[in-house]
């Protein structure tokens, strides 16, 4: 994706909305990560991120894409990079997620707006309200939502 001044908000917002999803992740074993990609599981790799995107986003929000890669050499750790698609109503983000030890990353390749506005900020707000009103809402007002 071509790099515009609205591109490096538009991966924050990303950033922000994933972070839960990436740390749940990091809390597998890279070794079996690595292991999965390796062997071309993506089936068991869709499941997994699934199972920890489910704990945060409506079911089908956040979603392996189609593949990912992986760096492990004896004096570093491992490194793993999976392929997301990101699907909030009205929106498509196409993303890598990096995991490594302590930390996780996030590059945006492509953002497809369902019905585009002519204005690009206008498109990052509606991308980062469609993540917000995707997310699983948690306290006081989820309570309203139950009745």
């Amino acid at each position: 994706m071509r790099k515009c001044t609205y591109s490096a908000e538009r991966e924050k917002i990303v950033a922000e909305a994933i972070c839960p999803v990436a740390t749940e992740l990091r809390l597998l074993d890279a070794a079996d990560l690595v292991s999965l990609l390796r062997f071309e599981c993506y089936g068991n790799l869709a499941d997994l991120v699934s199972s920890a995107a489910e704990l945060y986003f409506l079911p089908g929000t956040i979603n392996f894409g189609a593949g990912g890669d992986y760096r492990l050499d004896w004096d570093t750790e491992p490194e793993v990079t999976l392929d997301m698609e990101i699907r909030p109503q009205g929106v498509t983000v196409y993303a890598r997620l990096m995991l490594q030890k302590d930390v996780a990353g996030v590059e945006v390749t492509h953002v497809a707006f369902t019905d585009p506005a002519a204005d690009p900020d206008d498109n990052t707000a509606f991308l980062r309200r469609s993540l917000q009103e995707a997310r699983y809402v948690k306290g006081e007002a989820a309570s309203h939502h139950a009745h």
